[in-house]
């Protein structure tokens, strides 16, 4: 039997919610002034240390090889460095204040339209490593995405978000408080349990580059996958979509 093609035609599809395009804006910003604020923070003194005390006096766990911004001051027979990035930390309280905030927003909401349960938890057909390694050998090879991701998250994304949403937020949430002397005072396990203050700045930071490098690798995945089009789909929730060719009989 005979087919005749009708031809293809872009059409829109709807690709995220107002509440997803206005949580991740957010997040973003958040994220951004977070970046900046907490890296003015870690120039100040760029060492680490594993414990509930560290300063100069003290052998670091690992120290970043750049200069320090804040100049010691000799009192006695120590030094001490005196605080001088008081705007970064008021930036950075409110910024993760702005993140923790959004973050409810999205939980909930996720939560309750079930927007984790569609769109984040792998299907189970994708149990396996063997998804995992095709989806990762069409990153690889730069393959375009299927036509299943102009509606939806590959199996990859899924996971990643999920770890991000699920375990790395949540202990930047959990070591940022460990560093709040006034929080710490009236819940002194938070700290304890990571093995002290300077023990929650040390994994804080180590959580903001796992952060960063997520951050960095999404933004490298968009572009391989179509920049303009991911970027429209999170602007105005919708993207264009190439359905299959449509046949007909004569």
């Amino acid at each position: 039997m005979d087919t005749r093609e009708i031809g293809a035609r872009k059409t829109r599809a709807v690709r995220h919610s107002a509440l997803v395009r206005v949580t991740h804006w957010l997040t973003f910003l958040s994220f951004a002034a977070l970046l900046i604020t907490g890296g003015e923070i870690v120039i100040s003194h760029p060492r680490f240390y594993w414990g509930e005390t560290g300063n100069v006096n003290m052998r670091p766990l690992f120290v970043l090889p750049i200069p320090a911004s804040r100049t010691t001051v000799p009192t006695g027979y120590k030094y001490v460095m005196p605080d001088q990035n008081g705007w970064s930390r008021y930036l950075h309280f409110q910024s993760a204040w702005v993140l923790v905030l959004t973050a409810l927003v999205y939980g909930i909401a996720g939560l309750l339209n079930g927007h984790f349960r569609r769109n984040l938890i792998p299907e189970r057909r994708d149990w396996t490593w063997r998804a995992y390694w095709a989806r990762l050998a069409q990153y690889l090879h730069r393959q375009p995405p299927g036509r299943d991701e102009s509606r939806s998250y590959n199996v990859l994304q899924r996971t990643a978000y999920l770890i991000v949403i699920f375990v790395l937020f949540p202990l930047m949430i959990w070591t940022g408080l460990a560093m709040s002397p006034s929080f710490t005072s009236a819940v002194p396990a938070t700290a304890a349990l990571l093995g002290g203050r300077q023990s929650a700045r040390t994994l804080h930071f180590l959580l903001s580059g796992l952060l960063l490098l997520f951050v960095l690798v999404h933004i490298a995945m968009i572009t391989l996958s179509g920049f303009r089009n991911r970027m429209r789909a999170m602007i105005t929730g919708y993207n264009e979509a190439t359905p299959e060719l449509r046949k007909e009989r004569p």
